[in-house]
């Protein structure tokens, strides 16, 4: 989600920070040398590098054995990635409120979603949407891994847990106790304002559900939420506090409170005319980004424990990083280092190295300067772009913030699986800045080799993880 049309959230600028010479600086009187255990020597540039080494460890080897979502293409991940193929958009004027005063009246709606058989009709008619698509996405990638509700029992629950993410959390609720604050007195206020608001409900009601008391709570890095997820859920496993956790990232923020808030950040695109080909990411003619909304999410386990119970392996988890920006509210660094590191280090985690990656599946928000320095960014990584393709799920089912990372770990997998890279729509006079193949409006087929998926959020967060076909 980073990068807005204007600079005018930028801070004043800063002059550098000075710091006095260090007290063991070796040209102070009063050091000592120390031991030398102690020194580490640096690597030469004349040195060897070793190629880097993958998990072989079945204890800490993280496979993908479940996938989930709720999209503005419906809840089925294999529907979902034909749609993608297909090159359709889920783009079109939104009709959930009434937005013909906004500057922008189009988002990635979901239209005519249904929980019935995941969430009592009780709870369904007061759960905020963010919620009810977890729940349901949730359930259903552990139907795909083969521990719908009747199976759950076989698994040791106290080593499952629950770890899914939101960018804004139950926004409507939240919109909604506000307004009955101000027209109707504090004594008006649902119950389950607080509940149902906070971002770790999510997990929190999936893991009630369900009885998975493993680690439980949600990470909350606006638009690199679920990588961050994702990242974090699969340590717990390679750290051995875990054999199982369902992780991904849900968002509902398509109402008034939440386009009012991105139009004032002069953040999305404004092509009412044409809402199918507002989302270009790469396009010259870019305007911003489009709203979308929806859950992803990934039921990740051991090696080891997947292949005890004889469940359906379908891609492998190899690894990945976050770290941070530290530059500005909105937007990228110029120089990329943010991104360009996230990816290294995601790499070394993964024991990948730069050759071996031939798919990206990029952030890529259709924003005039984001897009733009992740592919710089990219560029500092890999210097050889010839064999790699990257592509923009976004430009289909527009940016589902918090959510974006789940649904695009799924597009990622099925790409490993298929061997079919879904289309960047809407590559009309591509950035010719972009030397990559941006499998322009139209699906390649493509061997992939090892695929990462990028996640960048407000607050200079980047996420990066790394995924492959299984092979024992």
């Amino acid at each position: 989600m980073q990068a807005l049309l204007s600079p005018t959230l930028r801070p004043s600028s800063l002059s550098p920070l000075h710091t006095k010479p260090n007290s063991l600086s070796s040209n102070s009187p009063k050091c000592k040398p120390p031991n030398k255990a102690f020194f580490f020597t640096p690597r030469a540039s004349s040195q060897v590098a070793v190629a880097p080494k993958r998990e072989t460890d079945p204890k800490k080897r993280v496979v993908i054995t479940g996938m989930g979502l709720v999209s503005v293409f419906g809840n089925d991940p294999d529907v979902f990635y034909e749609k993608l193929l297909d090159g359709v958009s889920g783009i079109g004027p939104i009709d959930r409120f009434d937005a013909s005063k906004f500057p922008t009246r189009f988002a990635g709606q979901i239209h005519n979603f249904s929980s019935e058989g995941y969430i009592d009709g009780k709870n369904d008619r007061r759960l905020d949407d963010c919620l009810r698509y977890c729940i349901v996405a949730g359930k259903k990638a552990l139907e795909s891994a083969d521990l719908a509700a009747d199976k759950l029992s076989k698994i040791d629950k106290v080593r499952a847990g629950v770890l899914v993410g939101t960018g804004m959390g139950g926004l409507t609720v939240f919109s909604d106790g506000v307004q009955a604050l101000i027209e109707k007195g504090h004594r008006r206020i649902t119950p389950f304002f607080i509940p149902y608001a906070i971002t770790n409900m999510a997990s929190a009601l999936l893991a009630i559900d369900l009885g998975l008391m493993g680690p439980n709570y949600s990470i909350s890095t606006a638009c690199a939420t679920s990588n961050y997820c994702f990242y974090a859920a699969a340590n717990h496993i390679r750290r051995g506090e875990a054999d199982l956790m369902v992780a991904g990232g849900t968002e509902a923020a398509i109402l008034p409170i939440g386009l009012g808030g991105f139009v004032a950040c002069r953040a999305l695109s404004q092509r009412n005319d044409d809402p199918q080909t507002a989302s270009r990411p790469w396009d010259k003619a870019r305007d911003g980004f489009v709203m979308g909304e929806g859950s992803g999410v990934l039921v990740m386990e051991s090696l080891e424990h997947a292949m005890k119970r004889g469940a359906p392996i379908i891609a492998e988890y190899l690894g990945g990083a976050v770290n941070c920006d530290a530059y500005h509210m909105t937007d990228p660094r110029a120089d990329g280092l943010g991104v360009s590191s996230c990816i290294e280090r995601s790499l070394e985690d993964a024991g990948v190295s730069p050759e071996e990656v031939n798919y990206i599946n990029a952030h890529a928000t259709s924003t005039i300067v984001g897009d733009l320095a992740e592919v710089n960014a990219i560029k500092k990584v890999f210097k050889n772009t010839s064999e790699i393709k990257i592509n923009a799920t976004k430009s289909m089912i527009g940016h589902c913030l918090g959510a974006a990372g789940g649904m695009e770990a799924i597009a990622s997998v099925k790409a490993c699986t298929t061997g079919w890279l879904h289309p960047t729509i809407n590559q009309f006079d591509p950035e010719p800045s972009v030397e990559f193949n941006t499998v322009p409006n139209k699906k390649q087929q493509h061997e992939v080799n090892v695929a990462i998926s990028n996640s960048f959020g407000f607050g200079g967060h980047n996420s990066v993880v790394v995924f492959s076909a299984f092979k024992p």
